[in-house]
């Protein structure tokens, strides 16, 4: 009888004890996850936290310190069209501002700058002088639009349960964005998922066509595989084996090599990995749409702001399950 109330006694012990282990694991792991990026939080910062900008100059190696807001107007300027709506502007700005914010807290590759003015590695830049050049008319007047959807949208940032996110932008998607794993690996990011734009179609930057010889491709693929083999007489000597979830293409076969979409893409010179081949006396790749597709497409925000949306709600149409924070 003993050993039967012990077994109890041990029984009611042990449906005690695993609440507590599961609850203290749970909390761990929040903590854990908490902690990776702890220095993103919003609620850390205020504005005047980031006065100045050491911005990198790529053709000079010249650091230049910029006051911030001087430094996304100029961001403005290079990434987007100053014909295009205010509201797309607005929605660049606040864009801009975050994913610049975003470098200055979480470091950058550059040894004695906060971020360079080459869109390949952060955003571009150009300043009032070199913009005024490039401009015919109206020059004043285009200047004052920038300023306005920055000044409009002073001090806000776009977050994610109360956390910077990582504002990726691209000039136009196609009519889906991309999933940023499957541009650059790692792990999936909530609010960098694919979502559809209607209206891209109509900017140039929606479609392209690249023509290559079979002996420029199979040279230009020699790049990366020396030993690369294609039998182009064959019928299936060119094939895509797997598509994104936005229908990019994500690998694919060059006789007897297999590579990535985003491989293809940078080696070829594409505008996006969103293509389609047609082979004949050439090989021909059908391109849609302009950028690695993550995020915020530009012509897309212009398009929807076209349709009547604000900055706020294309933002959170391209980065899913943000919210715009004010940083006083």
């Amino acid at each position: 009888m003993k050993r039967v109330t012990i077994y109890i006694l041990i029984l009611i012990g042990i449906c005690f004890l695993i609440p507590i282990f599961f609850t203290v694991k749970f909390q761990i792991e929040k903590k854990i996850k908490e902690e990776e990026v702890p220095e993103l939080n919003v609620e850390k910062y205020s504005y005047s936290d980031f006065g100045t900008i050491r911005l990198l100059h790529s053709k000079t190696s010249e650091v230049e310190e910029i006051p911030l807001d001087e430094y996304i107007v100029g961001v403005v300027a290079a990434e987007m069209p100053v014909d295009y709506d205010i509201e797309a502007l607005k929605a660049q700005s606040v864009a801009a501002r975050t994913y610049t914010i975003y470098k200055l807290i979480a470091g950058t590759p550059h040894e004695n700058a906060d971020i360079c003015d080459n869109s390949a590695c952060c955003q571009a830049w150009i300043s009032k002088d070199a913009r005024f050049e490039k401009w015919q008319d109206n020059k004043q007047e285009k200047w004052n639009k920038l300023v306005e959807a920055v000044n409009e949208t002073l001090g806000e940032v776009i977050t994610y349960d109360k956390k910077l996110i990582n504002a990726f932008f691209h000039s136009n998607s196609g009519g889906m964005t991309e999933n940023v794993s499957d541009v650059w690996g790692g792990k999936d990011l909530p609010y960098l998922v694919p979502v559809e734009t209607k209206g891209e179609d109509a900017y140039s930057q929606y479609s392209s066509e690249a023509v290559f010889t079979k002996e420029e491709l199979l040279n230009k693929l020699k790049e990366k595989f020396s030993d690369i083999e294609i039998n182009f007489d064959e019928e299936n000597c060119i094939e895509i084996k797997e598509f994104t979830q936005s229908g990019r293409v994500k690998l694919i076969r060059f006789g007897n090599k297999e590579m990535k979409g985003t491989e293809v893409r940078t080696l070829l010179n594409l505008r996006s990995t969103n293509f389609s081949i047609e082979k004949n006396e050439n090989i021909v790749f059908k391109v849609i749409g302009y950028g690695h597709g993550v995020g915020m497409s530009q012509t897309g925000a212009d398009a929807l702001a076209k349709q009547g949306m604000k900055y706020n709600e294309i933002l959170m149409h391209y980065y899913t399950g943000t919210e715009i924070s004010k940083l006083d």
